[in-house]
């Protein structure tokens, strides 16, 4: 079943809300770019908090997709980021349950290319960054030879 509406302001624009349609153990997906992989001094490649920050501006969330609603599509999320975001090169996965748990909102956020987008709003300080949702992310296409953080 499709998701329900999302809440919008008097101009159009999705409000941070935590979306009633999208359950604990959905799968949320935040696509990797290149430019988000650094090399530490010995070599090794790992994620940089960039790939668990939010967009600038006034209510910006955590761009993700929502792995549930894809597949309920009948598509293949690898396909899916492939045709609507080829710059992508890797993903990983939360389970909204866990990022609910750290007080954050998961919620709806269509666009007219993807109809399954998403946005996690909340307080993403530099320790949440840097250690808390790194911790919590499991590789969905991983990128060989990066970690996701510098422990893992």
């Amino acid at each position: 079943m499709p998701l329900s509406p999302p809440p919008r302001d008097d101009h159009g624009k999705v409000m941070p809300h935590d979306h009633p349609g999208i359950s604990l153990a959905d799968g949320i997906l935040r696509r990797i770019t290149e430019q988000w992989i650094v090399t530490e001094a010995d070599g090794r490649k790992r994620l940089s908090s960039l790939a668990f920050s939010p967009s600038s501006g006034i209510d910006g969330g955590m761009s993700v997709d929502l792995q549930v609603q894809i597949e309920k599509a009948g598509l293949d999320c690898r396909e899916h980021f492939n045709a609507t975001a080829p710059q992508c090169i890797g993903a990983i996965r939360f389970e909204a349950g866990a990022l609910r748990g750290l007080n954050f909102q998961v919620g709806f956020d269509p666009m007219p290319l993807n109809p399954y987008h998403g946005e996690v709003w909340g307080n993403f300080t530099r320790a949440m960054k840097n250690r808390t949702l790194p911790s919590l992310a499991r590789w969905f296409l991983e990128i060989d030879g990066v970690a996701i953080s510098p422990r893992s």
